[in-house]
């Protein structure tokens, strides 16, 4: 009797810059698709209000991160305002040996430690159509002073710079064209086994 074989699972790391919807995106693809698992980060921060944990962060001391990272427990981490963040290996590795695919949604720094960790990890840059429109859609969301929006588009132009080492990039014009892309894109990786 031949043995099954058990598909390994994927991880795709999205990133882009604030304002592109990549929050709703994967709030839509994950809706779209329960059998994805989405990773939560650690942070050492607290939490602040409305924020779950376990859904939003995971909470941890910074001696318990310390830990984390010390025993190769983090495929990647930064520190930010003096504020630890990181996200934990041993839930993605358990998942993809499962066969499940998982989503992680960080920064490009983050998602360049998670490459040299993890080169078979999958990286998806979500960019908005122009930065003018990036600039408009910061603008209606109304939870950044003018200051605010002028350093996220500098960061974004800064994020944008390093798209090219991603294996796809998506222009999020439309969120269900961009979902359906990024299922084809998730598709595609399983037609290969």
């Amino acid at each position: 009797m031949a043995e099954s074989v058990t598909r390994k699972g994927h991880l795709f790391v999205f990133s882009g810059p604030s304002g592109t919807g990549k929050g709703t995106v994967l709030a839509e693809l994950l809706s779209r698709d329960p059998a994805l698992w989405f990773s939560v980060s650690v942070t050492t921060r607290p939490a602040r209000a409305g924020e779950v944990e376990g859904r939003d962060y995971h909470f941890v001391s910074q001696d318990e991160y310390d830990r984390l990272a010390g025993n190769d427990g983090l495929l990647e981490g930064a520190r930010v305002f003096g504020c630890s963040y990181g996200t934990p290996r041993a839930p993605i590795d358990a998942h993809v040996s499962d066969g499940v695919d998982c989503i992680l949604d960080i920064d490009v720094q983050g998602a360049l430690q998670v490459k040299g960790r993890m080169p078979e990890a999958v990286l998806i840059f979500l960019e908005p159509p122009s930065i003018e429109e990036l600039r408009r859609r910061l603008q209606e969301r109304g939870t950044e002073s003018a200051e605010e929006i002028e350093r996220r588009l500098a960061g974004a132009a800064d994020e944008m710079s390093h798209a090219s080492v991603y294996n796809h990039i998506l222009v999020n014009v439309q969120i269900d064209e961009t979902v359906a892309a990024i299922q084809e894109i998730i598709a595609a990786y399983h037609s290969k086994e």
